[in-house]
């Protein structure tokens, strides 16, 4: 991958919030122009069980046939371990405190991620700190507290877990899973491109992801490689869900990361949960390639690139790798994987997933390709290292956008 690219996804991740302020609407505008158009001492929760090892018995063979019954139901476990989340929501009040900050394990437009370990209990958890001034500033409330209500409502165990939520006079704070393999995009950058049985198994996790979200009619729209996690078992665990909206029809809002909007969006049409198959097939390209398909150092030309879907096909694409895509980066809604009366299952029973067991994937029982080398419960290693600033939490100073955010 050359070394533009590499630099320039590296900065995609803090380019996709920073987008969807007033300069985000000019490049939308001149794109159009263009034509192309709970918590006590003991009991603070540990991450959601999932299967001990994650990994195939002795013996245990994918399956070569598709499965077409894929429970997108809520596990039983999540299903007690939401209730057992909203009894302890009002338990007792948390704040900073209460833990230790060990280090930085990302940074954004609002604040940044901690790695942080509760005083009593020395368990380790994932703090994202958002600056309030900074969401208001940016007109990022409503998305704010939709991740908050989103992340509240649904439990999947490829998805982080929200524990608690709080503020201070200037923060706000969301107590996540800490998800130690730290992010695909790093596995994708150090490898350059991934073969296609492990693009397979990634882009089938995020699948199901997909699916179980808009069986809750919620879109995500903020896919990429930056958003995917792995846990100590090499399993997907999707994060952010600062874009994620519930829509049961369609919504207008321009948001998500440029190099995986999908044309509708670019156009300022209407849009619904196609969007997020779209986006799919940037992320099961980019796996593929190294690169996103539209890619450009020019963010109008890029669009122009989204909105005309003229894909460059490498030569080592399988036949089975292009015919999917060529289902899902369409411009077309009514041939677009996802968006028509199959749902979900027209993906799932494409010949590039024929290797793919989904009733065992959504069990976590299928061995991931790549299993992160974790040393111990607080190992940070697979994270990017940040200058670790003094933070200063807790302070009483004026709160004059508290009344936006009574749910934390």
């Amino acid at each position: 991958m050359p070394d533009r690219i590499k630099d320039k996804s590296n900065e995609r991740c803090k380019r996709s919030r920073e987008e969807d302020s007033d300069e985000r609407q000019e490049a939308f505008t001149k794109a159009t122009c263009m034509k192309f158009q709970q918590l006590t001492c003991d009991s603070f929760p540990h991450s959601p069980p999932q299967t001990p090892s994650g990994s195939m018995s002795e013996g245990q063979q994918y399956n070569t046939e598709v499965s077409t019954h894929v429970d997108l139901s809520e596990p039983q476990e999540h299903i007690c371990l939401e209730r057992k989340q909203k009894r302890r929501s009002t338990d007792v009040n948390v704040n900073m405190n209460d833990f230790e900050l060990i280090r930085t394990l990302g940074t954004g437009s609002f604040g940044r991620v901690h790695l942080a370990k509760h005083k009593t209990n020395r368990n380790y958890y994932a703090i994202k700190a958002l600056r309030k001034t900074d969401i208001v500033k940016l007109k990022q409330i409503e998305h704010t507290k939709n991740e908050r209500k989103i992340l509240s409502t649904v439990k999947h165990p490829m998805m982080v877990n929200l524990w608690r939520t709080f503020q201070d006079d200037a923060h706000l704070f969301m107590i996540m899973d800490y998800v130690p393999g730290g992010e695909l995009f790093s596995i994708l950058r150090k490898s350059t491109r991934f073969d296609e049985a492990v693009a397979q198994f990634y882009a089938a996790e995020v699948l199901l992801i997909i699916a179980y979200l808009h069986s809750k009619d919620i879109v995500y729209r903020d896919l990429k490689p930056e958003n995917i996690l792995l846990d100590r078992n090499g399993h997907v665990k999707l994060t952010d869900f600062g874009f994620a909206k519930t829509v049961p029809d369609i919504t207008w809002t321009l948001c998500g990361t440029p190099d995986y909007l999908a044309p509708e969006i670019i156009q300022s049409k209407g849009y619904g949960k196609a969007v997020d198959y779209w986006s799919l097939g940037v992320f099961i390209y980019e796996m593929l390639s190294g690169v996103a398909p539209f890619y450009d150092d020019n963010q109008f030309k890029l669009y122009e690139k989204i909105v005309a879907c003229n894909i460059t096909w490498p030569d080592y694409f399988s036949e089975d790798a292009k015919d999917l895509l060529q289902h899902l980066l369409t411009t077309d809604l009514t041939t677009r994987f996802g968006n028509l009366k199959g749902g979900c299952h027209d993906a799932m029973n494409h010949a590039w997933f024929r290797n793919i067991d989904f009733d065992k994937l959504s069990r976590l029982q299928v061995k991931a390709p790549y299993i992160p080398n974790i040393k111990g419960e607080g190992d940070a290693s697979h994270f990017d290292s940040y200058e670790e600033l003094g933070y200063p939490y807790g302070q009483p100073e004026p709160d004059p956008y508290r009344k936006y955010f009574t749910e934390f």
